[in-house]
């Protein structure tokens, strides 16, 4: 349901940043860290009540990141993978030249090293009752997009755009469901409004049936990939779409919605 046609979560003025309840608070500690690839790095934490914690595939938490000046950021991660009995969690960071709070804190991040998280939360998880899945974002959205595609069962249907940098970034992807994933080559940094995804979405053939879609990535490209959808007769209510970055925003994310008159863009941010 959107929230538009929900009384009890009436839709928000367009443009007009929101707050959401902040969600349970989870001490993790650092167990250790990978380079997935060249531009990828997993950190693995443990926690003593990860056993408690319930989330879907494709939800996020707020990482409270330390900073220098002693006040802490707050940026969502996408969960990659999760362990409860194990109380094991896992969140891939995507690296970059720009100083930043998450690229300070993972860059030095070390075995022992202790952080706060909150959440989860989201609601680009998988839709059960969906025929087929097309999944659509670029390297910011490929640990959710991969979490959620490895929770498919065997026999779902799916077709998955990402793009990235070089090749060298493309992973293998372990899954029981019948998935057609293709890799998006752009040879350089990310930049808004991707030409390259918005065209493959805008020729990507509608199979019949019931299908969702997860669209997601830089909010310009989330927007015009799900206005075209929506033009050639997909519902939108069938459509989760998150702009999970977006030139001059700090934190949060924008949710991009429909008030009956035309898409809105929503940022829902996290308290400071």
């Amino acid at each position: 349901m959107s929230d538009a046609a929900n009384p009890t979560n009436p839709a928000p003025m367009p443009g007009m940043p929101l707050r959401r309840p902040p969600g349970r608070l989870w001490p993790l500690a650092v167990v250790g860290t990978e380079n997935v690839t060249p531009r990828l790095r997993r950190v693995m934490f443990s926690g003593e009540t990860l056993n408690e914690l319930e989330h879907k595939p494709g939800q996020d938490v707020v990482l409270i990141l330390p900073q220098p000046t002693g006040d802490p950021a707050r940026r969502h991660y996408t969960i990659r993978s999760f362990d409860p009995a194990k109380k094991r969690l896992a969140i891939d960071f995507v690296l970059h030249d720009a100083i930043s709070p998450a690229m300070r804190w993972v860059n030095e991040a070390k075995p022992g090293d202790r952080i706060d998280a909150q959440g989860p939360r989201g609601r680009t998880v998988i839709n059960p009752d969906a025929d087929w899945h097309l999944f659509t974002g670029d390297e910011t959205c490929q640990p959710g997009i991969f979490a959620m595609l490895e929770s498919l069962p065997a026999g779902a249907r799916g077709f998955a755009f990402i793009e990235v940098e070089n090749r060298q970034e493309a992973q293998p992807l372990n899954t029981k469901a019948d998935i057609k994933l293709e890799w998006i080559i752009r040879d350089g940094p990310a930049k808004p409004s991707s030409a390259a995804l918005i065209e493959h979405v805008s020729r990507f053939q509608i199979p019949p049936g019931n299908g969702q879609a997860y669209v997601i990535g830089e909010t310009s490209t989330v927007r015009a990939q799900r206005q075209g959808l929506i033009a050639r007769g997909f519902d939108k209510a069938r459509i989760a779409a998150e702009g999970y970055w977006r030139p001059g925003r700090t934190g949060g994310h924008d949710h991009i919605w429909d008030d009956g008159e035309g898409p809105r863009v929503t940022n829902f941010a996290r308290p400071a």
